[in-house]
């Protein structure tokens, strides 16, 4: 049996298949996924698996070097948000790298989203809990 704390078998492949400025999105139960890209559903109930578990267990496994949100995320729902930021600051503190923070519209991101190697669907139900993240690499 796996060691690590990621266990599920499609997130621990693609986790292991990313390269250098790949994107994978991290997502709420109700963002739209486009057809054509890779849906790895983790979603049981509302709120499990939350939003901030699936990304700590991503961060555990995968070195990242900048994330997208939406706008509105900090707008609508700021105490999760600011619970993402404090996240990858303490990831900044553990690998030594900066991570690059942007925001574009909600509208926009849906559409990047397009671009991502995969979506994963959490059972997060708080408004535009949405992340991209754009892999960089440990050396």
């Amino acid at each position: 049996m796996k060691k690590s704390a990621l266990l599920n078998s499609e997130l621990s492949y693609l986790t292991s298949t990313l390269g250098h400025t790949d994107e994978i999105t991290i997502c709420d139960a109700g963002l739209p996924i486009p057809e054509q890209t890779i849906r790895i559903d983790l979603a049981l109930t509302h709120g499990i698996p939350g939003f901030l578990d699936t990304v700590r267990v991503v961060l555990s496994e995968s070195q990242i070097e900048s994330v997208l949100m939406a706008d509105e995320f900090a707008q609508v729902s700021p105490e999760l948000h600011a619970a993402l930021l404090k996240e990858l600051k303490d990831e900044e503190a553990r690998c030594g790298k900066a991570i690059e923070i942007s925001y574009i519209s909600h509208e926009e991101f849906k559409v990047r989203t397009q671009d991502s190697r995969a979506v994963v669907r959490t059972g997060e139900c708080t408004p535009y809990a949405n992340v991209i993240f754009q892999a960089g690499v440990v050396f």
